[in-house]
């Protein structure tokens, strides 16, 4: 059976993106600067309404997984689409980028594969109009015993623990992970999120995970908290890895113990989209390397800081390169 480096499982959506200006988004009623949830027809209104359409494979974690990969790990991702258009667009789009798409698109049901509408203004911030459809329907049966049983690492996306199904399955994969002598984590995702599943998120994080990643609000949601230290300190009371995001901020990551702050190199954003996710996987492929905290904030930041100058949730430049400009590697 193969193993691999990283497996991630999360959304599966399309991401479509275009360039707008503010007046577009106020004719549209699209609130700028956020993620909204839309239904099936809205969804189709805002497609319709876009030009010059940048379409790729995205959702959180695989942009994660698609950065690492791009780095040099081998990785697979556990998402569900939908044997339409869109679908195997998916489907094969991952496969071309070097990444194991486990699951093949699904052929019953009515939900089509999972969209969402991206509309970049001229001050690089991102509107994000998302139609779910068939990913949230995630469940134990999609995820391989096998595949999670040989990952030295697991990734989670926190927007599918919206879902009973999804919460059994993130359990189950965790659990493979870890009793094969891997590791696994959880991408927060959202604060609304922990909001409606506070208890649950916090077992599983203490329980199930040796590591989160979340942003300010993400983490002050899990102790309904407006103290950050207060929150970073609950965290990683229960958890062996945590790391928090903060923008222009730096990041904080603390281990065991150990804490590190390292700073970022401001920028002024192209288009937002994805610098978490990338964030993440420079992260991660640090920490599949053995390398010291310091080392894997660093690499994090520097694949955010990549992704933020472009459109587009992935990054285009040579990471391994600029790690090893920065002596990183």
């Amino acid at each position: 059976m193969k193993t691999y480096d990283l497996v991630g499982i999360g959304n599966a959506v399309v991401d479509v993106i275009t360039q707008c200006d503010d007046s577009f988004l106020d004719h549209m009623g699209i609130e700028k600067g956020i993620m909204q949830l839309v239904e099936r027809e809205r969804g189709e209104t805002l497609y319709g309404a876009m030009t010059e359409r940048v379409q790729t494979p995205g959702g959180s974690v695989a942009n994660t997984i698609a950065g690492a990969g791009a780095l040099g790990l081998q990785t697979g991702f556990i998402g569900r689409v939908r044997d339409d258009a869109l679908g195997k667009f998916y489907a094969s789009a991952m496969s071309d980028h070097g990444i194991d798409f486990v699951n093949p698109p699904v052929t019953s049901g009515e939900m089509p594969t999972s969209r969402s509408m991206i509309f970049v203004t001229p001050d690089g911030e991102r509107s994000m109009n998302t139609y779910l459809g068939i990913s949230t329907g995630l469940g134990s049966g999609d995820v391989s015993g096998d595949v999670a049983g040989n990952a030295k690492m697991m990734f989670l996306e926190g927007y599918l623990f919206d879902e009973d199904a999804g919460k059994t399955a993130f359990r189950e994969a965790a659990r493979a992970t870890k009793a094969a002598g891997g590791m696994a984590g959880i991408a927060i995702s959202d604060p609304f999120c922990v909001e409606r599943h506070r208890a649950d998120f916090l077992t599983l994080i203490e329980h199930d995970l040796d590591y989160v990643i979340g942003n300010e609000a993400e983490l002050k949601s899990l102790f309904q908290t407006e103290d950050l230290e207060e929150a970073i300190s609950r965290t990683a009371a229960i958890c062996p890895i945590v790391v928090c995001t903060r923008s222009g901020d730096g990041v904080t990551l603390i281990r065991d113990g150990e804490r590190v702050d390292v700073p970022v190199k401001k920028i002024t954003p192209v288009d937002a989209t994805g610098a978490g996710d990338q964030f993440a996987a420079g992260f991660l492929f640090g920490l599949a390397k053995g390398a010291d905290l310091e080392t894997c904030g660093r690499m994090g930041n520097l694949c955010a800081g990549e992704v933020i100058s472009h459109i587009g949730p992935r990054p285009q430049a040579d990471m391994l390169a600029r790690f090893r400009t920065e002596g990183l590697i």
